[in-house]
């Protein structure tokens, strides 16, 4: 089958592979329609090539349809049409009981010391081959893969693998209160999301903060109020036009959707690139205990939140050395909510809202639909934010 490779920073493949196959009685088989570019596949592009070996299949929003199921995944069949979430969770073990399937026992990756097992993201999430792929073997897939109906294009139902959940999850741990004001920081596919799944909650003001002008038009045209980093010289401008905005306390809660590679964070990035290009023995040893991450907007939204706020952090974060503002963010009682979204933790409540009526515009949300043989073009794109991209599919 034709899978996209990684080779090396800013280098990905379209290779010959071997097909996958059924190895537990818990695996299927699904062949892949559709497969998301995410933001996070950049960090491999980019940051964290020394966890990266080459050869690793890419990707972690896919869904299709079963083409086979082992002995021990009575729910599917041949034909089923299957959403797959980006973890690999079993769903009847303490973490899943307790709806963290991202933490799930029966998958953490125990020898790095890490949570449950993600599809096509680095050795240290158990290096699992990835969707971006003809076919994908899916571990535990009595409990994984999403059924959703025929006949619907993949646009309505592909973003349960990693977009709709990651961005329900963000605002499920921002806690707005009804009525009450958000600012997303990161007009991405999350941060888009984000801003689209607060106003449907009843959120009364979103504030949303990107320099990118496609992702801020996106935004507007649903009703967001946006803002334009370009247009400020500094953070403090910024935090200042919106907390006038908010009787000049700041929004109640803020999600950071940018995650590790911020702009604005010089130092950060030089060691991030620093890393990357030492020999991935050395640089994944210097990663994994003295890493840090880009943190400008991390920071923004701390000084921004109102006191008693909740900043929920969606965009990853990777760093082991990360200096914080520990004062401040007890000075301001400031909650803070962060991890990999929950998948089906949150698909059952999602799945209603994903109608002919499309309240969320999961319909027209990709920017870009292309054949997965365009792979390396589409992440140059989307890494360089040329032609418009935001969202991006891969078409097997």
């Amino acid at each position: 089958m034709k899978a996209v490779t990684w080779q090396g920073k800013r280098d990905v493949r379209v290779e010959e592979v071997p097909d996958p196959k059924i190895q537990e009685p818990t695996d299927a088989i699904i062949r892949v329609t559709s497969a998301g570019l995410c933001g996070s596949d950049l960090h491999l592009y980019e940051v964290l090539t020394p966890f990266m070996t080459p050869g690793d299949i890419l990707g972690h929003e896919p869904m299709g349809i079963v083409e086979e199921a082992g002995a021990e995944v009575p729910g599917l069949k041949p034909g089923d049409r299957v959403v797959v979430p980006f973890q690999i969770a079993c769903g009847h073990c303490f973490m899943c009981g307790t709806g963290l399937p991202t933490q799930c026992e029966t998958t953490q990756v125990t020898g790095e010391g890490m949570g449950a097992a993600l599809f096509g993201y680095t050795r240290l999430y158990g290096a699992v081959p990835g969707g971006q792929a003809e076919y994908l073997r899916v571990p535990q897939a009595q409990f994984g893969p999403i059924k959703v109906p025929d006949g619907p294009p993949d646009d309505r139902f592909v973003y349960l693998s990693d977009v709709l959940p990651t961005a329900w999850q963000a605002v499920a741990y921002a806690d707005v209160p009804q009525g009450g004001s958000i600012a997303v920081l990161g007009l991405g596919p999350i941060g888009d999301m984000a801003c689209r799944v607060a106003r449907l909650k009843g959120a009364e003001r979103v504030f949303g903060v990107d320099l990118v002008p496609e992702r801020l038009r996106r935004a507007r045209e649903r009703g967001v109020e946006t803002y334009d980093l370009r247009s400020f010289d500094n953070e403090k401008e910024l935090v200042a036009a919106i907390r006038d905005e908010t009787g000049g306390r700041g929004p109640d809660a803020v999600i950071d959707a940018v995650g590790t590679e911020a702009h604005g964070s010089a130092a950060a990035k030089l060691v991030q690139q620093g890393a990357a290009i030492l020999p991935r023995a050395i640089g994944g040893r210097l990663a994994e205990r003295f890493s840090v991450d880009r943190l400008a907007a991390l920071y923004t939204a701390i000084e921004l939140v109102r006191r008693g706020g909740t900043i929920s952090l969606s965009g990853v974060y990777g760093g082991m050395a990360d200096p914080m503002p520990m004062l401040t963010l007890f000075d301001k009682q400031i909650q803070l909510r962060m991890g990999q979204a929950n998948v089906r933790r949150w698909s059952d409540d999602i799945l209603p809202y994903l109608t002919e009526e499309d309240p969320l515009g999961v319909d027209d949300f990709a920017t870009h639909r292309v054949p997965l043989a365009d792979a390396p073009h589409a992440y140059e794109m989307f890494q360089k934010k040329r032609d418009g991209a935001v969202k991006v599919l891969l078409k097997p």
